[in-house]
């Protein structure tokens, strides 16, 4: 059984990584092949094999003519694709790799995919739009489409994704190519753009290295100055970049950029300086794989050296290819004088040609495959379209909302506005065709009076500003004329909607009701209709701060059928509701927890939700609202349980079988007989808690043992227990059979476990074929949209978002647990188990519980069935006052010294409460729904005051006694 259980999890590991490429990995048959080709090299050659030149299908016979020249006679190592046609570039590549010696590595500068080089191939979003949605997983698929783009149209190497932090507006040339302002944002989504390329085997490129993003210059045209300290640029703009290298990207490209921290040579751009690319690069940060210098061609360096020294100073730097050198033969002469002069050596030139030979090889180069050019427009184009809606509908970003009749849109008379356009665009139309809107164009000729004379005979104005600058000059080319409407507009009952750079918006003065769209095409438009219609609900957050009234991270998040109303409309008291501030404030100031965020809905309507504290003791990080927690053991009924009862409507369960009816692993053991009811019930006498961990420490040190952890991520470690912290993929297999040889002591006892629900989250993944994460998202968080409730939350979402919990300074992980499953045996399950691992914000996980409430429906779409809900939330044991998973008061409440969970609950109410210092509680007698997140173990667990001052009960009854009787 141990060795059918390691293998099972063994395969699963090989899956996972089957798609993943090691583009430097020294196998006997890559070696064999870089040899054979190395010796076939001139030593000219060599040379030139670390050069890229530049590539067009549209440049006519006489460009064609000198890019075969060049291969012909100087064996280059590959192309760079510019403008063109796909069918057109297809022909060319397989005509170029037909004539090279040596097999070309095809690059492109695709950020947001082939369509901004090639005709007929349809865009993707920019970087910016992206860095809007609330979901990393989304970015994945992007990548992965971009990567088979690529992999279609013959090209290896797409130099993305941009991994700058534009935290300068003005900026002339990254702007909306960034992910945005935040540095764990573009870190986690640069990773997941770089996964999905480099998982379908297409090379990704971190750029640029070490951060563009704050620049009033576009290297382009002249060598922009970053006078930062090298403390300000590790802090910030660096960050990206190790994250990247930890997660293994292909390839790194080097910036333009002069930055006195690093060298203070004069006017030496970053790309040609030793210590930028070789001393800061490979020896502090450690990166090993090839390094790409930006364009020498480019006046950021061409202004100030020739091109052949160029070329010869980036490879002292330590670059390993040089883009768009200019002139080949004139570089190789310099180069060969510069080895000549022992500013460089043979050995350097060899190694790094092996090196790129190597990384050709795993990029398939071995084998050279000729592009079909059937249909390749159409294969270019298959995923592009379901992306881009994916993401308007998820990027469209609600900042001001003063009217609720303004969106979803409820107004009898309806006027649109277009401004920017001279026709009616999709969205214009969409407005029109929906709400019966007359249109009004904004032209050079329209005057604001005349406009809002005749607007003022209408209930409500959508406006849409469309056709604005990207970039940030002249204010993104919206004229003072422009500006005085807009903004005239702002003093009617209207919303508008922004479609372009979201930077523009700092030129609308007070708006009331404001949507950033980001995109300017047809798909965003239609999302936007959908979103004005109440088709679909905002879930964008601004990527970057674009006023003082608009920063960072500012967005909307409501569902228009989950709203947020005054206590009085459903019979609560604001003066007594509001005591609940007193107690939470009294908490965090007597050291109860750091911070916690309270919510509270009846009769399907929110009516409180606050934060209170901060993040963390050090006071640094304000608690918001929108902040994801921890939930521990609150994953128990959040997850597992809801699956269960879902797969038991379904007949897929029966709560009478056994555990050994659906794990065959178990049979055998004393744990196979155990029947589900039995654990749902914590009856089944299994030991509470197995501390997992402590065989995988040193008892002295409390130090994790390198015999089973990993720093990094690999084959053979694939479980991420903490940062720097990966656990051998076969101790797995341990983990299960401590738990199968665990005593069974009390059957049919009262005695809660762990365990329980370790077996329960393992039987949802044996009967659904799929990971209990997995599966609870489909089946219960996206139809609810519940965006931030996630297991491994760092995959989805900024660090910054997530509530860290304990420094666990003292034994196993040794560091402050952020963004990683706080129980130790959940963590070693690599952050999802059947009890503990699900994180959520507050206002989400109240949307599963309203749900419930309703009887397993909500906003139209039935999850459960009543009687599903009615069965597993009621008393279900003689001998306990548990539900089936759920949690309930005590039966005895009412005459108990100390009631739990309070004194004024209903026998109906079902919930749970975590180790964290979480808890949710839903009371069917009052319609009622309070969740209660806090870190309370921050910094420790060992905090006795969370318990003695009584913040869950204590605000728990203040909701009950701010019912107007």
């Amino acid at each position: 059984m141990k060795k059918l259980l390691s293998l099972l999890l063994l395969s699963c590991c090989v899956t996972a990584l089957s798609a993943q490429t090691d583009f430097y990995a020294k196998t006997k048959d890559a070696e064999r092949w870089v040899n054979k080709k190395f010796r076939k090299l001139s030593k000219d050659q060599r040379i030139a094999q670390l050069m890229i030149i530049r590539a067009h299908s549209n440049l006519g016979e006489a460009h064609v003519k000198e890019v075969t020249e060049l291969i012909k006679k100087y064996n280059v190592g590959g192309l760079c694709f510019f403008q063109g046609g796909p069918v057109r570039q297809a022909v060319l590549t397989n005509y170029y790799q037909s004539i090279a010696k040596t097999p070309l590595m095809i690059a492109i500068d695709g950020e947001w995919g082939l369509g901004m080089r090639l005709d007929s191939v349809i865009n993707f979003p920019r970087q910016l739009m992206m860095g809007a949605v609330p979901d990393a997983q989304l970015i994945y698929q992007f990548g992965k489409a971009v990567g088979e783009q690529c992999k279609r149209i013959g090209i290896q190497v797409n130099y993305a994704p941009d991994v700058d932090i534009n935290n300068n507006p003005m900026n002339p040339v990254i702007n909306d190519r960034s992910f945005g302002e935040d540095k764990y944002k573009v870190a986690l989504y640069g990773v997941e753009y770089m996964r999905g390329m480099q998982d379908v085997g297409v090379m990704a490129t971190a750029k640029h290295f070490p951060g563009h993003g704050d620049v009033a210059v576009d290297s382009h045209k002249d060598l922009p100055v970053i006078n930062k300290s090298m403390a300000q640029l590790n802090e910030l703009e660096l960050y990206p970049f190790r994250e990247l290298i930890k997660a293994g990207v292909g390839s790194m490209m080097i910036a333009h950029l002069y930055i006195p921290a690093i060298d203070t040579t004069t006017n030496l751009a970053t790309s040609l300086s030793y210590k930028n690319v070789t001393e800061l690069l490979r020896n502090e940060l450690g990166y090993k794989g090839i390094s790409f210098t930006d364009a020498l061609e480019m006046q950021g360096v061409a202004k100030f050296f020739p091109k052949g020294d160029a070329s010869v100073m980036s490879l002292i730097a330590g670059n390993d290819m040089l883009c768009l050198p200019g002139d080949i033969p004139g570089s190789i002469t310099k180069v060969r004088e510069a080895i000549k002069a022992g500013k460089l050596s043979w050995d350097d030139i060899n190694a790094r040609v092996k090196k790129v030979l190597l990384a050709k090889y795993h990029l398939g180069l071995n084998k050279v495959q000729t592009i079909d050019t059937a249909n390749i427009t159409a294969d270019l184009n298959a995923q592009t379209d379901k992306i881009r809606r994916l993401v308007a509908a998820n990027a469209m970003t609600l900042l001001a909302r003063s009217n609720s009749n303004a969106l979803p849109l409820k107004a009898k008379k309806v006027a649109f506005v277009g401004i920017g356009i001279n026709k009616t665009n999709a969205f214009a139309a969409r407005v029109q065709k929906d709400f019966g809107a007359d249109v009004f164009l904004v032209d050079s000729s329209t005057t604001g009076e005349d406009l809002l004379r005749k607007l003022s005979a209408y209930d409500m104005i959508v406006t849409g500003l469309h056709n604005f600058s990207r970039r940030p000059a002249n204010t993104y080319g919206l004229n003072e004329k422009t500006r005085a409407i807009l903004n005239k507009l702002q003093q009617q009952n209207n919303i508008t909607f922004v479609f372009g750079n979201p930077y523009a918006i700092k030129y609308i003065n007070q708006p009331t009701n404001l949507v950033a769209c980001y995109e300017d095409d047809d798909i965003t438009q239609e999302a936007a209709a959908d979103l004005l219609q109440g088709k679909t609900e905002p879930k964008g957050k601004l990527p970057v701060t674009v006023s003082e009234q608009f920063p960072f991270g500012s967005g909307i998040m409501y569902n228009s059928y989950f709203p947020l109303v005054k206590p009085e409309t459903v019979g609560l008291n604001s003066t007594l509701l509001n005591k609940i501030d007193v107690i939470a404030a009294d908490g965090i100031e007597k050291g109860g927890a750091p911070g916690c965020v309270v919510l509270v809905a009846k009769d399907g309507k929110l009516v409180y939700n606050k934060a209170f504290g901060y993040t963390s003791t050090d006071k640094q990080v304000p608690m918001t609202t929108d902040m994801v927690f921890d939930l521990a053991s609150v994953t128990k009924i959040s997850a597992t349980t809801v699956a269960i009862m879902k797969l038991y409507e379904e007949n897929r369960v029966d709560l009478n079988k056994t555990i050994g009816d659906y794990l065959p692993w178990t049979r055998g053991t004393d744990k196979a007989p155990i029947k589900l009811i039995e654990i749902l019930l914590h009856q089944a006498g299994l030991t509470p808690f197995i501390p997992f961990y402590r065989e995988v420490i040193d008892t002295a040190t409390g130090k994790a043992l390198p015999a089973y952890f990993t720093q990094t991520k690999d084959a053979g470690h694939q479980y991420r227990v903490a940062e720097g912290l990966y656990l051998r993929n076969d101790w797995q297999d341990s983990i299960y059979q401590r738990i199968l040889r665990s005593k069974v002591t009390g059957a049919g006892k009262y005695v809660y476990s762990d365990n329980d629900f370790i077996f329960l989250g393992k039987i949802v993944e044996a009967v659904s074929g799929k990971p209990l994460n997995q599966y609870v998202h489909d089946v219960f968080y996206q139809p609810l949209h519940m965006t931030s409730t996630t297991f491994k939350p760092r995959e989805i979402m900024p660090l910054q978002n997530i509530v860290p919990t304990e420094n666990e300074s003292t034994h196993f992980r040794l560091q402050l647990i952020h963004g990683d499953v706080h129980d130790e045996g959940a963590a070693m399950f690599g952050g999802v188990a059947g009890h503990a691992g699900l994180f959520s914000n507050a206002y989400d996980l109240a949307q599963l519980y309203q749900m419930l409430l309703n009887g397993g429906e909500l906003n139209g779409v039935r999850i459960l069935q009543k009687s599903t809900v009615d069965k597993f939330t009621a008393y279900s044991s003689d001998i306990s006052r548990r539900g089936i998973g759920f949690d309930k008061p005590e039966k005895d409440n009412a005459t108990r010294k100390e009631p739990y969970p309070s004194a004024s609950v209903s026998p109906q109410t079902f919930g749970h409460t975590g180790f964290t210092g979480t808890c949710v509680w839903v009371d069917p007698k009052y319609n009622l729904v309070y969740i209660f997140l806090s870190n309370r173990v921050n910094p420790t667990r060992n905090n006795t005051k969370f318990g003695q001052l009584g913040m869950r009960p204590n605000i728990q009854e203040a909701i009950y006694q701010s019912i107007i009787k």
